[in-house]
């Protein structure tokens, strides 16, 4: 009797624990949790530590990036407008250009005659910007020297400039930026008029190494809608031209007041204005103008310098270059001054990429 009972309890038992029902509700959170784990590495999230190739300071807002910015082959910026509306969180941009253009030309028993000759003009052209948050810093180098050389003749320059100028913007939204800075140019070496010494010595000098040198400092406004326009409006702006040779210091030259005098002062109103045209693919027209007009004397004298430079790009390396540079100054000579080149170079190209991947799904970075 006592085995008859044993085996009905164990039996009521096995029936019962059988009946027993799953928890779902853990099964329904355990796959969510799966979906989510797998799902994580998509999420825009700086918390998101398993996010690919990217380390994230847990106790800061600081992402740390591995892998320097890729590297740039587009056309050398001409405005800051890309540094400021890009999403990277690089601080420091970097861009330069280096440029050798050459033209040469050889007779042999040529019936119209002519001389051999050969010609060099070298490049430089560095922007060293700086961006935080509204403030920013662009920083721009250009340097250039060039020189040719004919049989029967001596060496004679064709380029020599050194242009460097720094400006600080603070945005005031739509486009437009607080402006002040300054502009210093210069040249190298000495500069000889050939048509009257074509075989010129160091005395027959009529430029050198500041004299003249110009620096400009103002204050104003900047309007910069787009990466190939920008117009820098100063109504308050100072020019300074230094001519430090005393054997140039002349009255009239440069436009000095008095023999002696080393250094001239203008105060005015400058405006500058860059305009770069694509005309058709590889095919693009850099225009810069710059007036100044003197609020002390003669106000409607106003001093224009203009250049263009046409570039026919053959690959990343090779291009053609027509330059046409043109400058309007009453008090240097009442004349218009004009210069031209035209030659084949190799142009090389570097900088960070300044726009983003379309189909970049990395979250958008910000430094402390």
């Amino acid at each position: 009797m006592k085995k008859l009972l044993l085996l009905v309890f164990l039996g009521l038992n096995l029936m019962l624990f059988s009946q027993k029902k799953p928890d779902l509700t853990k099964i329904i959170d355990s796959i969510a949790q799966a979906n989510w784990t797998a799902a994580n590495k998509e999420l825009d999230s700086i918390d998101a530590t398993s996010i690919s190739n990217i380390k994230v300071a847990k106790k800061s807002d600081t992402v740390i990036f591995e892998k320097v910015p890729q590297l740039s082959v587009q056309d050398m910026p001409i405005t800051p407008y890309a540094m400021l509306n890009t999403v990277e969180a690089q601080r420091w941009f970097i861009f330069g250009q280096n440029s050798l253009i050459f033209n040469q030309s050889s007779f042999s028993n040529w019936y119209a005659g002519g001389n051999d000759n050969i010609g060099v003009i070298g490049k430089v052209n560095y922007n060293f910007n700086y961006k935080s948050g509204k403030h920013f810093l662009e920083n721009n180098v250009q340097l250039g020297y060039g020189f040719v050389s004919s049989t029967g003749q001596s060496t004679r320059k064709t380029e020599d400039y050194i242009n460097i100028s720094s400006n600080y913007g603070y945005d005031l939204g739509s486009n437009y930026y607080l402006s002040t800075g300054f502009q210093f140019a210069t040249q190298f070496g000495a500069g000889y008029n050939y048509s009257l010494t074509p075989d010129p010595t160091y005395s027959d000098r009529v430029s050198k190494f500041m004299a003249p040198g110009y620096l400009n400092l103002g204050l104003g406004i900047s309007y910069n809608p787009t990466d190939n326009f920008q117009l820098v409006m100063r109504p308050i702006n100072g020019k300074f031209t230094f001519v430090l040779d005393p054997d140039l210091q002349q009255a009239g030259r440069f436009g000095l007041e008095r023999d002696g005098q080393s250094m001239r002062a203008e105060l005015g109103a400058m405006v500058n204005a860059t305009y770069r045209i694509n005309i058709i693919k590889d095919m693009t027209l850099l225009n810069k103008l710059n007036l100044f007009s003197n609020y002390l004397q003669h106000f409607e004298r106003v001093d224009i310098a203009y250049s263009a430079v046409l570039n026919l790009k053959f690959n990343r390396f090779i291009n053609t270059l027509v330059t046409f540079d043109m400058v309007y100054d009453h008090d240097q000579i009442a004349g218009l001054q004009t210069k031209q080149t035209l030659g084949v170079g190799l142009t090389y190209n570097f900088g960070f990429k300044l726009e983003r991947e379309k189909n970049n799904k990395i979250i958008n970075p910000f430094i402390k």
